[in-house]
């Protein structure tokens, strides 16, 4: 029903004006600044309207389709900086750029965070665009495996399969993922799963550090990330690209094939991938049994552009299946033990530990998505309506007699719904007003059950309003937010597992930002925020434990939501020989919750038997909390080398209790300070064959974390340890300058360091008993080797 009158609506909408509205283009010439040559292939993009276009052999390009008002125009091109320009355009209009090879790549045109699209100099807050050549340029297992090189984002890693994004110490449900644009439903409480996106095909990141709840309602109490996979190519064109990797640590292949079009507005593009990886190793582990995985990947979208706006329809499917890492070894041999602590146990062999089968506990996690994305141009406001359906399938494998049986069966599915009415521009006041959240049920279709079936609603409301003067950007806004749970009561056999309950949590949210140009070469921000998150269900209501935990956990129905107050202040240096960034934050959260462990009547841990194992026993708990920390990041390019750059970026945040906890005040999984060092030269070509060839070399030092949350015996203290890593990658052209294939070699932890990451799940696993060290750890040497494959179907 719901479905049908938004259909209804924009069917309505667009036959009322599809005629009405004035259409224009904008066309030009893309030069280098210093030579004048013509820049083949440099993108010209306006994000709110998701048209794009590339310049052809003469640095020509056409944008056409493009309706009268304010708009923001990106111009980009491997190796230069960044241009972004506010246009008014009433009429046609030629206009060409000229590009500096000068790079600052934190700059550009974003979405993430505001109502329409802004630059990132003009926001108040820390955000940071990660493009598709970095993502081509490193070495990953998965996505999040890439941005935990981004300035305040780290991971919670439980293998290469599974990563968790945190942003400035926070993690889990504090951190809200978009995919394009639509919040990502899945149990983003569970440690053993990712964030269950294709990396191989997403083109551009977006992160934002900090309380983003104005835009977006709970959970986005951290920050936001959002994967953004669907860009329209040029209009008349066929296109795509074939990428293939891999890796020799845990032998990991992978392709992915993609192929977009553009014909008169009319828009497609479809992608689909494959990827396999065995166990990865270390030197002091071997082989790390049942840490690999398998992923059947497809999606793609088909719309249409036009001068009224555009309607896209989007559709995903994630499917992946991995090991979960136990960590058991023989007490004789220190080697992994297959199927630990059940009747059928027994030593992994060399062939178990080169397999690609994956082996109980395992799972597989899937997740189907449709999205209907729509902005229609009005007069001169605009009125965005997105709805969209997910379905989250995660089913774990733990019986090793029966590996078949679903132990658990989380169905998950979510509708969520957004409107947004674009007010038209007022003496440079840009205000927007919208209405949005999600209805969402939970399905237990396993043998066990660790959170009750439920039913969810939420709706929030907001009003978003940024003043552009002439050197100085302000912005902020305010929401309100409702959310409504009712969780269903379910026995197990004749014994009361989860008994009813129905609770509501409303929050009232807001922000006030300021971002300054006080000279050409400097600006300075700040941001006041306020953001809530409202409990997950596994903090209300869990009773259960998961495989390859070591903790029996139960939810209290009494938590209240978690509200923060975070002040920011940034700094932005960008002249010819240095860039710098500079950010500061301090975060206040009343009721951050947080698990404890549970005393007997004796004093002693209380424990559970579960499956014939006694565990210690959690209980979700809730104190005030703060943060505080800092990121910098300094790019030194100094002329007339401009094909040198001498990167360093800095990263630390600590966390706290208002008052300490069994002992102890510091919060827990707080990652260690970080140093990242690089020294890169990029050339713009190498004789006839080699164009935008690159090399560099890193250095990357996470320091000792030594203020651990010893509460419970919860965490230990981790030493600090320091890994070097290599690239080299260029483009392979013939002779005319077209790209034949793209290369990049990476070389990570070129010297074999056996490290473990504070924020690493097999940390705390069995101690191995021949050689007294706890857990399992991180990858060792890993070299990848990635080719991508452009094609061209059709010129215009």
């Amino acid at each position: 029903m719901k479905q049908g009158i938004f259909l209804s609506l924009s069917f309505f909408i667009f036959l009322n004006h599809i005629y009405s509205q004035n259409s224009f283009s904008i066309s030009g010439r893309i030069t280098d600044l210093k030579t004048g040559q013509p820049l083949y292939g440099a993108s010209i993009s306006i994000a709110d309207d998701k048209l794009g276009t590339a310049t052809d052999s003469s640095g020509n390009y056409v944008l056409k389709n493009i309706s009268s008002g304010h708009h923001i125009i990106e111009v980009s091109y491997t190796g230069y900086a960044t241009i972004t320009e506010h246009i008014e355009l009433f009429s046609n209009l030629q206009k060409s750029y000229a590009l500096n090879t000068l790079i600052v790549e934190n700059q550009g045109v974003v979405v993430t965070g505001v109502a329409g699209s802004s630059t990132i100099r003009r926001m108040p807050i820390a955000v940071s665009s990660v493009r598709k050549n970095i993502l081509l340029q490193s070495a990953a297992t998965n996505i999040i495996d890439v941005l935990a090189r981004v300035p305040g984002v780290a991971q919670l890693s439980s293998g290469p399969a599974v990563s968790k994004p945190f942003i400035r110490g926070l993690g889990y449900n504090r951190v809200l993922v978009l995919n394009d644009g639509v919040r990502q439903e899945g149990q983003q409480w569970g440690d053993e799963h990712g964030v269950e996106i294709d990396e191989m095909s997403v083109a551009r990141v977006e992160v934002l550090k900090g309380p983003a709840s104005l835009m977006y309602g709970s959970d986005a109490i951290a920050g936001v990330i959002n994967f953004i996979s669907n860009v329209p190519v040029p209009d008349n064109t066929i296109k795509g690209n074939v990428i293939t990797n891999y890796q020799s640590n845990n032998h990991l292949y992978a392709i992915d094939g993609n192929v977009a079009g553009n014909k008169n507005g009319l828009s497609w593009n479809v992608y689909g991938t494959y990827k396999s990886a065995g166990n990865y190793q270390n030197i002091y582990d071997g082989r790390v049994l049942n840490s690999g995985f398998n992923e059947r990947n497809a999606g793609g979208y088909f719309g249409i552009n036009k001068k009224w706006g555009f309607s896209h329809f989007i559709i995903s499917r994630f499917d992946q299946r991995l090991g979960l890492v136990e960590g058991e070894r023989d007490a004789a041999t220190g080697k992994f033990v297959l199927f630990g602590g059940t009747p059928i146990e027994r030593v992994a062999t060399d062939e178990d530990l080169n397999t690609r089968n994956l082996f109980v506990p395992m799972q597989r996690v899937q997740h189907n998505k449709i999205v209907s994305d729509n902005n229609f141009i009005i007069n001169k406001s605009r009125l965005k309506l997105n709805l969209a359906y997910q379905d989250n399938l995660r089913q774990e494998f733990g019986n090793p007699i029966s590996p078949e049986v679903k132990s658990l069966f989380f169905d998950l599915r979510t509708l969520n719904y957004n409107a947004q009415w674009q007010f038209p521009e007022f003496n440079e006041w840009h205000t927007t007003i919208g209405i949005g959240g999600m209805q969402q049920q939970n399905f237990n279709r396993g043998e066990e059950t660790l959170i009750p079936e439920y039913h969810l609603f939420d709706i929030g409301g907001f009003v978003y309003t940024m003043k552009q003067l002439k050197h100085t950007t302000l912005s902020g806004g305010l929401r309100f937010d409702n959310r409504a749970v009712h969780a269903d009561e379910q026995y197990e056999g004749a014994i009361l597992k989860f008994a009813s309950f129905t609770r509501s949590f409303s929050n009232s949210t807001g922000s006030i930002g300021i971002s300054s140009d006080i000279s050409k070469k400097v600006t300075l921000k700040a941001n006041i925020a306020k953001g809530f998150r409202a409990p997950s269900l596994a903090e209300l209501a869990s009773n259960g434990a998961h495989e390859g935990t070591n903790r029996y956990e139960y939810g209290d129905n009494g938590l209240t939501s978690e509200k923060s107050l975070e002040a920011d202040a940034g700094m932005e240096l960008n002249t010819e020989h240095i860039s710098l960034s500079t950010s500061l934050f301090y975060n206040h959260i009343n009721d951050f919750i947080f698990y404890r462990k549970l005393k007997s009547s004796l004093g002693t841990d209380s424990l559970v038997n579960n499956s014939g194992n006694m565990i210690p026993a959690f209980k979700f708990n809730q104190q005030n909390a703060a943060l505080a920390g800092a990121e910098i990041s300094i790019d030194i390019h100094p002329h007339p080398l401009d094909w040198l750059h001498a990167e360093n970026v800095f990263s630390l945040v600590k966390g706290w209790f208002v008052q300490s906890v069994d002992g102890s005040n510091h919060l827990p999984l707080i990652p260690a300070p970080n140093w990242k060092s690089n020294v890169k030269a990029e050339f713009k070509s190498v004789g006839k064959t080699f164009q935008r060839l690159y090399t560099k070399i890193e250095m990357d030092k996470t320091f000792q974390q030594n203020r651990p949350f010893t509460g419970y015996d919860t965490e230990t203290a981790t030493p600090g340890y320091t890994l070097w890593n290599m690239s080299i990658g260029s483009d392979i052209v013939n002779i005319k300058k077209k790209t034949l294939f793209s290369v990049y070699l990476v070389l990570q932890n070129m010297f074999d360091k056996a490290y473990q990451s504070h924020l690493s799940r097999f940390k705390y696993l069995d101690v191995n008993p021949i050689t007294g060290r706890q857990g399992v750890f991180n990858a060792g040497r890993n070299f990848s080797i990635k080719i991508n494959v452009p094609l061209n179907f059709k010129g215009k």
